[in-house]
């Protein structure tokens, strides 16, 4: 007998509906065709210890199955449940005629029971949009598919209520995720505030600017002068994230396996990889392409510390996906594409021993800072907006009992600058000023005569490349934003200027 089932396959952050086709015939024989990887072939060594201990076997007959289209690579091992059930069906273990309504998918234990899989979100999104009236996956990805409403998700924990609940044998309640109630309870809950920093008033400001118009930011000072302290605090003042971006950042999460216990990603994401990390592992790739860090900080941060001891190949491979906001990877049969519309914050020490040039205890020579400075390029700087210079606190402002102010007060002011760019933008597929092209650079960044003088002298004194022209434009936009002022004056054209001090070294 023949029967089809239907599973799910990840491709990039999408989903494509898998056929497997269950044919039962006279013979001895199991025969897995369709391009199946390692995982997939080990399949049957599962199904049948997970059948027979739960009272139910496979046939001992020839058994071919087909994942179709056959010419697609398969992979991972969450088709178990999907083949296991088509088994069952194809033998008239299983008795519904209402089974090709289902996506069915899941890993096996030994035992019986469901294992999570990746990619549910999307797989579910798929189904959605296909027409098909449920899918039924482990229990714990419920609440993540639960997300998407106008489908019935069922979450189980064993493979015999799937079969008792095909032969009508015991009722299972779709499971429903409420996004509101669960997006309140985590909206605030940030373990770094800006309050917890004192002095540096003026990087506060950088870094309020930095997130009010999604610009990236470098932070370049000595050891302990707190580069590392507010770079882990700007996700707390960036503005919450909308329903779309976070589903959106989501999937990525669940296609690469990281989303853990959480059913949806509220909170923007704050990504610090390590220094030595490969090209491969910060863009992602692989033989089965992965998203890599740059994508899973997508919506969120990306933090860098200490700039110059990353690779230089690391760090010029992200030159496109900073102007593109995606990530293309390229392989043979196939083209996967991941969003990675990051916040770029780098730290630096302005020397190898750590200090600025006038500073007693730096011992580094002119040549020596000049080969540090050199190990990142000028391409890479220009695509950063604001470099800003962090000093040492002094201790009188350390020894202060005043805090500063919260993180809560400053995203405030973010947020009513965030909304001005939403309505400057509708419909068009820009969000905030950093991501403005030519054509909105010479709609919405007029300048009058004096701004004009000013941004020319800068130009003529600093050998500013174009590209750091449109950075200095689109932080002054941030900037009168902030003010909530219309135009742009030469007082935001000079303050955008004196967010370029690497430009000025």
């Amino acid at each position: 007998m023949l029967k089809k089932i239907y599973g799910s396959a990840i491709f990039g952050v999408s989903a494509q509906t898998i056929t497997v086709e269950v044919n039962i015939d006279q013979g001895v024989g199991y025969h897995l065709v369709g391009l199946p990887d390692s995982a997939i072939k080990e399949s049957n060594f599962r199904i049948q210890a997970a059948l027979k201990n739960i009272g139910y076997k496979i046939p001992g007959k020839k058994i071919t199955i087909n994942m179709a289209p056959a010419d697609l690579q398969k992979e991972g091992s969450a088709y178990d449940l999907t083949i296991a059930i088509g088994i069952l069906t194809a033998s008239e273990q299983i008795k519904n005629d209402e089974i090709e309504n289902y996506i069915i998918m899941g890993e096996l234990s030994l035992d019986g029971s469901l294992r999570p899989i990746k990619g549910a979100l999307p797989i579910t999104l798929q189904a959605k949009a296909e027409g098909f009236k449920g899918i039924i996956l482990p229990k714990s990805n419920a609440d993540e598919a639960g997300v998407v409403n106008g489908i019935n998700v069922y979450g189980v924990e064993n493979i015999l209520d799937v079969i008792q609940f095909l032969n009508n044998e015991i009722e299972l309640i779709p499971h429903q995720f409420n996004i509101e109630e669960h997006s309140l309870e985590l909206l605030n809950n940030y373990t770094h505030c800006f309050s917890d920093v004192k002095g540096q008033e003026n990087v506060k400001r950088a870094m309020e600017i930095a997130a009010a118009g999604g610009h990236n930011i470098i932070l370049i000072g000595p050891p302990g002068s707190g580069k590392t302290m507010l770079a882990k605090r700007i996700a707390s003042i960036l503005p919450p994230m909308t329903i779309d971006e976070s589903l959106e950042t989501t999937k990525i999460h669940s296609v690469a396996g990281k989303l853990g216990s959480k059913s949806l990603v509220f909170n923007r994401p704050f990504i610090s990889p390590h220094h030595t990390i490969s090209d491969v592992a910060l863009v992602g790739g692989g033989s089965y392409p992965q998203p890599g860090e740059i994508s899973l900080s997508h919506n969120g941060v990306l933090f860098l510390d200490e700039l110059p001891e990353f690779k230089r190949s690391v760090l010029e491979v992200m030159r496109q996906p900073l102007e593109d906001r995606e990530v293309t990877i390229s392989r043979a049969k196939f083209t996967v594409t991941y969003p990675s519309s990051f916040m770029l914050v780098a730290s630096m020490n302005p020397s190898p021993s750590g200090y600025f040039p006038d500073d007693p205890q730096n011992t580094s020579s002119l040549m020596e800072m000049q080969r540090y400075m050199n190990k990142i390029s000028g391409p890479l700087l220009d695509r950063i907006d604001l470099h800003i210079e962090v000093t040492p606190v002094p201790f009188d402002d350390l020894s202060k009992e005043r805090t500063g102010e919260k993180s809560v007060d400053v995203r405030k002011r973010v947020i009513e600058a965030r909304k001005i760019q939403t309505n400057r933008y509708l419909g068009t597929s820009i969000h905030y000023n950093s991501q403005m092209g030519p054509k909105e650079l010479d709609t919405f960044c007029a300048l009058d005569e004096n701004s004009k003088k000013l941004i020319k002298t800068a130009m003529d004194r600093l050998n500013l490349s174009a590209r750091a022209y449109d950075r200095i434009l689109r932080v002054a936009r941030t900037i009168a934003d902030l003010e909530q002022s219309e135009s742009i004056t030469s007082k935001h054209i000079g303050e955008a200027i004196q967010y370029r001090s690497l430009d000025r070294n």
